[in-house]
């Protein structure tokens, strides 16, 4: 099983204050192990602009990206950004993981917006999750995620609130009907 590109959806089981009702982008997954991101767990009062004002980056003042929300992506490594992206070549840190998807972690991402060089959709995170070898698949077979292929229309488009209830949508599910007492059949 290789989930990279893919969603996997917290069922309503799922208490953990990181991952209870997220979606998670998986970007990498091998023998090693997996790495995600959450695309739907935005930070209280922190946007692109506050970031990018840290970083003394300055952007073009009518530039809509500056008002976006920055997101949670995971418990680990919550000092260090991530941006999922439409496919922009030319950043320093890049990864193609889709034919819709990239994610770079370098700054000249960060100075691009408000640019002819940004990409036309983007999402900043702090932070990634993360599961060892093995353990996001056994988490799959004990019913604590839902799993779908990646929509980057979820990841860019749909509003925050509604990501959760899309991506299990695209599965044909409600996720708000289901149980929140699971087994295995």
């Amino acid at each position: 099983m290789n989930l990279k590109n893919h969603f996997i959806i917290a069922m309503p089981t799922i208490e953990d204050s990181f991952f209870s009702r997220s979606v998670v982008y998986i970007c990498e997954h091998n023998r090693d192990g997996a790495m995600g991101i959450i695309i739907n767990k935005p930070i209280l009062d922190l946007n692109v602009e506050t970031v990018l004002s840290r970083l003394e980056i300055t952007a073009s003042k009518n530039c809509a990206e500056l008002e976006h929300p920055v997101f949670c992506g995971g418990p680990l490594a919550e000092e260090q950004g991530f941006i999922l992206h439409t496919p922009q070549k030319g950043f320093a840190s890049s990864i193609q993981i889709s034919d819709d998807v990239m994610i770079t972690t370098s700054l000249d991402a960060l100075k691009s917006i408000g640019s002819p060089e940004q990409p036309k959709d983007l999402l900043l995170t702090l932070g990634y999750s993360s599961w060892r070898s093995l353990q996001l698949e056994d988490e799959v077979a004990c019913n604590d995620w839902l799993v779908t292929k990646a929509d980057p229309q979820i990841i860019f488009e749909v509003a925050i609130d509604d990501r959760w209830q899309k991506a299990a949508e695209s599965l044909g599910v409600n996720i708000n009907t289901i149980s929140h007492l699971m087994g295995n059949a």
